[in-house]
């Protein structure tokens, strides 16, 4: 009886993982719509150098992954590393299907090889932050 016990809250385990890393991812790409959306305003109005475009891009990257793993994970209370380094490749794929979409054509370069090392890492890196906030606070 104990053994099927822990094989059903392990499966429910696994779906609330899943269900995490969706919702996380999601909420990262909405977030980075909305981030280059803010900033594409504040390009057109203001009198920032082209030279910013890729670094500000690669901020609003990093808190679009912070921002997913951050409300992905609120209920999740290990396999931080695991759980963040899939919501930020999850995002970072979704998102250069949707940005490319927008931009009307899809480039497969190194640069989409490098984002999602980036949104790996970044995501890795902020599982394992959330998940040790949690775990010092109770």
């Amino acid at each position: 009886m104990k053994m099927k016990e822990s094989v059903k809250s392990g499966g429910g385990n696994r779906s609330s993982i899943v269900s995490s890393i969706a919702k996380g991812s999601i909420v990262a790409l909405c977030s980075s719509l909305l981030l280059v959306l803010v900033f594409a305003f504040l390009l057109k109005f203001t009198n920032i150098p082209d030279s910013a475009i890729t670094p500000v891009n690669q901020v609003i990257k990093g808190v679009s992954v912070f921002l997913g793993v951050f409300v992905g994970m609120k209920k999740i209370k290990e396999l931080g590393l695991i759980s963040g380094l899939l919501i930020g490749v999850v995002y970072t794929i979704a998102a250069f299907f949707v940005f490319s979409i927008l931009a009307g054509g899809f480039v497969f370069d190194l640069t989409f090889i490098t984002d999602i090392v980036f949104g790996a890492i970044i995501g890795g890196v902020c599982g394992i932050i959330c998940v040790n906030l949690k775990k010092s606070s109770n």
